[in-house]
């Protein structure tokens, strides 16, 4: 390695000098055992190799030494030859080993990636909603990026840059001192030339680099908010475009004055190393020279000291410098297992049941339930703040207690942040009740099994929430075994079919992110037909046509008459009109059901539903919230 490159990896490694000291946990470390004992054999071979690689490092500058001797000493051809032969050969084991060892890091790299990846993928699916509302996106998958790429490179960079570095350092010095200890011990003294200034230039450009990412951060969170569907219209209803682009473009000129001061401080302090590098090479030449020149020393030995010199400094920075890179690994590590270490709140119980065959009763015991607190669903690296806002645990729903009979709709009206949603989230077990119990068919949905919920029950939400795919996949989440024919079923069902053949692609048209492509009430209809698709024997509905026209509304209540007949069904009301013929209507208010009844019943009762029946009918203007 030049001494110029070695330069730049020095500065590159105390980049991040300004992170915080503190001790390697061994719990950590153990965990990070934990992950690497599957990979075990190729790290070892891996390790091996970079010993061995190590090792030729140090003879090529002793054959090269003893090329200039036999020269010098007027040695036949052969033994030139033969040694310059060595040489290459050496060279060519060593580019061989190169690439094996690089494949080996490749593949242990890969392998650890993938094992740290599918484990929090795989975790954070298990984690509850309530997880998934306070958490940043962006933060959480930085995890599954920047976390874990950093810490892959705790094997593939780190750990063979350590072992082999230690490895140089000391055979090199070994060599050196027995070739001459006395240019040695100069070596030694110029290191801090050498090393002092990467601290200080490394400290003053890993600052102007966080201030720039600070920047890059701010400008991307600008970009991903004002870029999305909702934020672009906010930003031309409401905002300041003129504003948003001054505001961008300065924060894009001052990363730009800290790009050019960054480079020209890194091309400074290069310069300086090469030259403080090239002194020293001349001080070795100097020296070896005249211990030459009085018969204390071969020619070939200051050769092979001066060669033995540039790989003397490359391991000493690198090493001065490892506890940073294994510490940047280590935190690396540990913001992975941070996510790991969260409890998912909702657990299937180990020899859990599946859901009855046949019609499904629903059935609320008691009810009573609050939303968790941060501390025990999120953390406030993730949601970006200093401290968790842990208020929360308040009871948000107190004693509802209902029953709807197979086959039987069960309708929830009342005002805005009563409970219905609340309630309507409890059934398909997206949070557990804190006490009473939720039944399907009779059972406690905390003793079935997670799948068989999953098709057991069917829920449209309010926004009509789309993947960023095309409508056949949308559709073909709900039954993936789906024929085309029943999927052409379910459009027609939903009033949706003749806008899907009227699109060039078709199934395969892409659908844009959130589904933004479609009109709000086409979105709607399109998840109305994957429920219809899911067949479902239990439906909830939470605000389904809430997003209609009214000629769509009335197209797809007839589309859910048909699919609800038979079946039992949640129903979260927006307009009164479409839940007249309810079964049982429950009048939610404050966590509680004030009133019960039909809808003829509750009208008869002059109660709250009947308010609300008047104020939505009598004043159009006025309509009550979900």
């Amino acid at each position: 390695m030049s001494m110029e490159v070695t330069a730049w990896h020095q500065l590159y490694s105390l980049n991040n000098q300004q992170k915080e000291r503190r001790p390697l946990s061994r719990a950590t470390l153990r965990r990070i055992a934990a992950f690497a004992r599957p990979h075990r054999r190729r790290i070892a071979l891996f390790l091996v190799l970079s010993v061995v690689m190590a090792a030729l490092a140090v003879v090529a500058p002793l054959l090269a030494g003893q090329v200039v001797n036999a020269i010098v000493n007027g040695d036949p051809f052969s033994v030139v030859g033969s040694t310059a032969a060595l040489i290459a050969g050496l060279a060519i084991v060593e580019a061989g080993l190169g690439l094996v060892n690089r494949w080996l890091s490749a593949g242990l790299g890969e392998g650890l990636i993938l094992d740290l990846r599918t484990a929090v993928f795989d975790h954070v699916q298990r984690m509850p909603i309530a997880f998934f509302t306070r958490t940043r996106t962006g933060a959480l998958v930085s995890r599954l990026n920047n976390d874990v790429i950093g810490a892959q490179r705790a094997f593939t960079d780190t750990l063979s840059s350590v072992v082999g570095n230690l490895v140089t350092l000391v055979l090199t010095l070994t060599v050196m001192i027995g070739i001459s200890w006395q240019i040695t011990l100069l070596a030694l003294l110029l290191l801090p030339v050498f090393v002092l200034p990467a601290r200080r230039m490394g400290t003053r450009i890993a600052r102007l680099r966080r201030e720039a990412a600070d920047h890059n951060a701010a400008m991307g969170t600008q970009m991903t908010e004002r870029f999305s569907a909702p934020g672009a219209t906010l930003v031309k209803l409401f905002g300041r475009p003129a504003h948003e682009s001054a505001e961008f473009a300065a924060r894009a000129r001052r990363v730009r004055d800290i790009g050019v001061r960054t480079a020209m401080n890194q091309s400074v302090f290069v310069t300086a190393l090469t030259l403080v590098s090239a002194l020293a090479l001349a001080l070795v030449y100097g020296l070896g020279g005249f211990y030459a020149l009085r018969d204390q020393l071969e020619p070939g030995a200051v050769v092979a000291l001066a060669l033995l010199l540039t790989r003397l400094y490359a391991p000493l920075t690198s090493l001065a410098s490892a506890r940073v890179d294994v510490m940047s690994a280590v935190v690396s590590f540990e913001r992975v297992f941070e996510v790991l270490d969260l409890e998912p709140l909702i657990k299937e119980k180990p020899g859990a049941r599946e859901v009855p065959e046949g019609p499904i009763s629903v059935e609320f015991d008691d009810v009573r339930f609050a939303y968790p607190s941060a501390d025990k669903v999120s953390l406030a690296s993730l949601e970006e703040v200093a401290v968790l806002d842990n208020r929360g645990g308040e009871e948000v729903l107190h004693g509802v207690s209902f029953t709807a009979e197979p086959g039987q709709m069960v309708a929830l009206v009342g005002s805005s942040g009563a409970g219905k949603s609340t309630i309507a989230q409890l059934l398909p077990r997206l949070y557990d009740v804190d006490s009473g119990a939720v039944r399907l068919g009779g059972v406690d949905v905390r003793d079935l099994t997670a799948d068989s919920i999953r098709d057991t029950l069917g829920m449209v939400t309010q926004d009509g929430h789309l993947f960023h795919e095309t409508i056949r996949a949308n559709l073909l989440l709900a039954r993936p075994s789906a024929s085309e024919e029943e999927i052409w079923d379910a459009l027609t069902r939903a009033r949706l079919a003749a806008l899907i053949e009227s699109l060039p692609d078709g199934l395969d048209t892409v659908v844009g992110e959130r589904g933004y492509r479609l009109s709000g009430g086409e979105r709607q209809r399109l998840t109305i037909a994957r429920l219809l698709l899911a067949r479902p024997r239990v439906v909830i509905l939470d605000e389904a046509t809430a997003a209609l026209d009214s000629t769509s509304e009335a197209a797809v209540q007839a589309a859910l008459g048909e699919a609800l007949e038979g079946r039992t069904a949640v129903v979260i009301a927006h307009r009164l009109s479409t839940i007249r013929a309810a079964d049982l209507i429950l009048v939610i208010e404050d966590g509680r059901v004030v009133e019960r009844g039909t809808h003829a019943e509750l009208l008869a009762a002059g109660g709250r539903y009947e308010e609300l029946y008047r104020t939505q009918f009598e004043d159009p203007a006025v309509t009550v919230a979900a």
